[in-house]
């Protein structure tokens, strides 16, 4: 007979007969069900493979699943659970209800111990479950679920069920309560040891266990349970309902977990984790209906939620708040205080940390640190270029490139979540929407948020500004360096990176490619590597390219890391970077530190493509193509980049961490599009296992832990941060109590916007200026102005003011540049080291403008040194980070026989970092007729000022000779430029248009 004869089955209507039996069977009265025969249960042997592993990893937060799904982990791999029934307690009521006995039930598993409250008739309800479950079991019900557990009760061995006492508890005699106890243990304890009913639902529910109850990094289990918690309450416009009273409120069933420094809840049916509340200052429970609007109410107080939670009795709801403040008390107290200088983390003691000057250390570190992450990366940046190397000169390819790094560590399983700040398009070039959808595109597990959205915030004039990189909630890197173009510099602060190869003018060079080479550079990183080796774009006409570039060696094909393998070749592989020159002619800089490196090949690069950058000249475009310059690095110097950044480790980490936490889930709930399950809410690790690091970045050392922009002098009306007010009146307590006291001031020259300075700088630029002089020398309210008013001209004795400036050869003409001051940093009486992403004005110090972060660290190691002439116990860190500062900017570096040990001494102070600063600023002044200068005092005394010969270009020879009496990069800050003239924005310019609260 054909088949094709044959009935079809109608699996419809067999999947809709299993699921009427399966709402048959849960519904089923089982009261009085008994079955002969026995239970099965197995003990798992410890050398079972899938016992190994007892503790279960932090990254199972992201693969919650529902409660009634049958295969979660839950409890600890081959961990016994331990029951003891600790007391019982006597519940009367004025109600016809007849009394019942409360028993308190401490489980311990592992090393986690709480405790759980049952009435007896708790366990009848549960007892009737588990048969239920029983009855159910049994039946072959085809879907996926039940055969998965049927499945897995077939190898069990049988034991018998264990039985429920039956006893009437309102009849039980006092001296029967310890009987009644015992029996109770040892039907848990029998129960437990049977995986059957250990791990089904109504079991952990019974017990207040979860998928989250035994995570080590979590912390200490707290109080769970089954809630109903009702919409809204959160602080945030627009996020709550519009109407009042209960018709607008909606009530859910809620699993609600307690740890030790936060709350969350999750939904029952797909285990997915719906809210968190970060215990903070404004922690606070409250119970009854007057406080809740809610019969047997309860509720929970945070800066960002007032959550509300429905009990079955107001003695549930006592005791739930009771518990939870408890609980709160005794691990997270911590966090319900504000801390010194109104942090919201504690000083945490012996704390791991190291600082950078400059981002070379800073960028291998972060790339060597998370090539070390297990579960998460976590990110924040004012601005990110995905395309960036974090490692320099290239000589792996793109193995240490951003981009590429993240997606191998997603591919490996490591969670990565960046936020962005999300710019206002026609005011900054950074195209963040470019670097979130590049990221995101890499793959699934990295999750990218931009915030805000200006039109729904009303935000336009503030900026996240913050530069975070966390890995696994154990390292934080803290400072002023993003992870974008520019950044990258180390203490040569090179201003040409044309590499060792002549540039002809009529010749293309290896990063003029096509923009369809160069596009398919880009996307190299999104195949795999074998892959995109056969994909390398390859120039042809090597005789033809060969006749216009001379480099070292001549090889057969030139593919974008062609160069790189030459390096390999002639083991460099592992060097630094030195300045470029040119082996065969003095193309080269005038200044070469070196510093142990080889010299780059053929036109291997430190700034590839947008990185080379100039913002005074021209600021960043079209950054959808990295590998484009968007300069001529043959004809214009680049700016290079002074920062400061830091890492810690530990406790410190975990609170810099928990700051990132806030700021996501925060943004999660703010913005619709992020409310979906693909942006997971994060969770904070507990500090109780903030010691135990898996890595620890080299050369850290143990300390206490808890500037670009010059503004401040409040004057209450424009101007409300009282820094440099702070500054002066210090010094003048110097002066009059006749104390050396000494502030040294290092800022950019001109203000990182671009403008022609030569024609006055343009509005942006002017701006700042303006608000910069008006801090430091111009005005009554300035830090000059108010120190002359009471001791005249000795105020030079106590304050420097500085910037930095260095100069090289570019195409045989000799070149110079500022380099651009970006740090955030303060060392004081070298103990004492703030580093974080806040400038000095009122968008950082307000607090209620650009968001910022910073650590401040104190020394808890001493070194003997000198301060003020005499012996002094100086911090490790502190000083140590001070010498490095001073020694990248007066030029010792390799000269460690200078005395720069005591900063505060005449000697130094005078005869070291005042003359070195004049005698540099004088000579660049000489050579190259430098902008800013105190020759010029307005517009018509510039446009004379640059008409004037430059020796650079009159008489190179006698120019060189004069740089080289440079030492360093110190220069004395221009108090003059443009003093008689108003620097603020012209009435009618778009400039003017914005509040004045954006340039302070």
């Amino acid at each position: 007979m054909s088949l094709k004869n044959e009935p079809r089955v109608n699996t419809s209507a067999l999947q809709k007969i299993a699921a009427d039996m399966s709402n048959l069977i849960e519904n089923l009265d089982t009261r009085e069900l008994h079955f002969e025969g026995e239970e099965v249960d197995f003990d798992v042997s410890p050398s079972d493979p899938k016992t190994r592993e007892v503790s279960i990893p932090f990254s199972a937060v992201y693969n919650t699943q529902g409660f009634k799904e049958p295969n979660i982990r839950s409890y600890l791999s081959g961990c016994p659970i331990k029951v003891k029934v600790l007391e019982v307690e006597r519940i009367t009521s004025t109600t016809k209800v007849p009394s019942s006995d409360l028993y308190t039930i401490e489980l311990t598993h592992g090393e986690f111990k709480w405790q759980v409250k049952r009435k007896f008739k708790h366990f009848e309800e549960f007892h009737r479950e588990l048969l239920k479950y029983k009855a159910f079991i049994r039946i072959p019900i085809p879907t996926r679920r039940h055969t998965f557990r049927r499945q897995n009760v077939k190898g069990e061995e049988p034991r018998a069920m264990p039985s429920l006492p039956r006893s009437s508890e309102n009849r039980i005699r006092e001296e029967n309560f310890l009987g009644k106890r015992k029996q109770l243990e040892d039907y848990l304890t029998k129960l437990l040891k049977m995986p059957m009913y250990r791990n089904y639902h109504a079991t952990t529910e019974f017990l207040d266990i979860s998928q989250l109850s035994f995570i080590r990094d979590l912390g200490p289990k707290g109080i769970e349970g089954m809630i109903m918690k009702r919409s809204g309450g959160h602080r945030i416009p627009g996020l709550n309902c519009c109407g009042q009273g209960r018709a607008c409120y909606r009530w859910s069933r809620r699993w609600l977990i307690v740890k030790d420094s936060f709350l969350l809840y999750m939904k029952p049916d797909s285990g997915a984790i719906a809210f968190v509340l970060l215990v903070d200052k404004e922690f606070k429970i409250k119970v009854g209906k007057k406080e809740t609007e809610t019969k047997y109410g309860l509720r929970i107080d945070n800066l960002s939620r007032t959550l509300i939670l429905k009990c079955n009795s107001y003695r549930q709801a006592r005791w739930w708040g009771g518990a939870i403040e408890e609980f709160i008390q005794k691990h997270g107290s911590d966090f319900l205080k504000d801390h010194r200088f109104g942090s919201y983390a504690a000083i945490q003691e012996n704390t791991l940390a190291k600082w950078y000057v400059n981002a070379k250390g800073y960028f291998e570190d972060v790339a060597n640190a998370m090539e070390e992450a297990e579960e998460e990366i976590f990110i924040t940046d004012w601005w990110l270029s995905p395309e960036i190397f974090l490692k320099r000169p290239v000589v792996e390819g793109n193995r240490w490139r951003l981009d590429c790094i993240l997606k191998r560590k997603a591919q490996q399983g490591v969670r990565i979540f960046i936020m962005l700040y999300k710019e206002v398009g026609l005011a900054l070039g950074i195209n963040s929407e470019y670097s979130k959808r590049t990221l995101m595109r890499l793959h699934p597990n990295i999750k990218v948020m931009r915030h805000p959205d200006h039109v729904s915030s009303t935000v336009y004039l503030w900026a996240h500004h913050e530069k975070l990189v966390v890995i696994d909630q154990s390292i934080a890197f803290v400072g002023g360096i993003d992870l974008a173009y520019g950044r990258w510099d180390d203490n040569e602060h090179r201003l040409t990176d044309v590499g060792s190869v002549k540039h002809v003018i009529t010749g293309p060079s290896l990063l003029s490619l096509t923009a369809e080479t160069t596009e398919s550079i880009e996307s190299l990183h999104l195949k795999d590597e074998s892959e995109s080796n056969k994909n390398l774009p390859i120039l042809k006409s090597v005789d033809n390219m060969d006749s216009k570039m001379k480099g070292i060696g001549k090889p057969r094909k030139f593919s974008k890391f062609s160069l790189y393998r030459q390096l390999h070749r002639y083991h460099l592989q592992s060097m630094d970077s030195i300045s470029s020159t040119d082996s065969t002619s003095n193309t080269g800089s005038v200044r070469s530190l070196q510093t142990g490196v080889g010299e780059l090949q053929g036109e291997t690069r430190f700034w590839h493509g947008k990185d080379y950058c100039n913002f005074v000249f021209k600021d960043w475009v079209q950054l959808d193509k990295p590998f484009a310059d968007f300069i001529n690095r043959y004809s214009t110097p680049r700016m290079p980049w002074h920062d400061i950044a830091s890492v810690v480790h530990g406790k410190a980490a975990r609170d810099v961490a928990r700051h990132f936490i806030q700021r996501w889930n925060f943004t999660k709930i703010m913005k619709p599009k992020y409310r979906s399950l693909s942006y997971p809410f994060l969770l904070p690790k507990s500090q109780t296992t903030a010691h135990e690091l898996k890595y620890q970045v080299p050369e850290s050392i143990c300390a206490k832990v808890q500037n670009q922009f010059f503004i401040s002098c409040a004057d209450d009306k424009v101007v409300f941060n009282r820094i440099g007010d702070a500054i002066a009146q210090r010094i003048l307590k110097a002066h009059r109590e006749s104390q050396r006291y000494r502030v040294y001031v290092v800022i950019p020259l001109l203000p990182g916007f671009e403008g022609d300075i030569s024609t006055g700088g343009g509005n942006a630029l002017q701006a700042i200026m303006h608000f910069n002089y008006r801090t430091m020398c111009r005005g009554e309210n300035s830090i000059v102005g108010q120190l002359k008013a009471e001791i005249g001209n000795q105020w030079i004795n106590y304050i420097s003011f500085c910037g930095l400036r260095t100069h090289a050869e570019l195409e045989g003409n000799l070149v110079t540049e500022l380099i651009y001051v970006h740090s955030k940093l303060l060392i004081a009486d070298d103990n004492t080291v703030i580093i974080g992403s806040a400038n000095i004005n009122d968008r950082s110090m307000l607090g209620k403008r650009d968001s910022e972060i910073a650590v401040i660290v104190q020394d808890t190691e001493t070194v003997p040194s000198v301060m003020d002439g005499e012996e002094y116990q100086a911090g490790q860190f502190a000083q140590g980070l001070r010498l490095q500062c001073f020694r990248v900017v007066l030029g010792y570096l390799s000269d460690l026989n200078e005395d720069i040990q005591d900063p505060v001494s005449d000697k130094f102070f005078k005869e070291v970092w005042v003359s070195t600063a004049a005698r540099n600023a004088t000579i660049y002044d000489k050579v190259f007729r430098c902008l800013p200068n105190d020759e010029v005092h307005n517009l018509i005394q510039l446009r004379d000022f640059i008409s004037k010969p430059i020796l650079a270009k009159e008489d190179p020879v006698r120019a060189e000779e004069e740089l080289k009496k440079i030492r360093g990069f110190l220069v004395q800050f221009p108090f003059y430029f443009l003093s008689e003239e108003s620097l603020r924005p012209s009435v009618g310019t778009k400039e003017a248009m914005v509040p004045m609260e954006v340039w302070t």
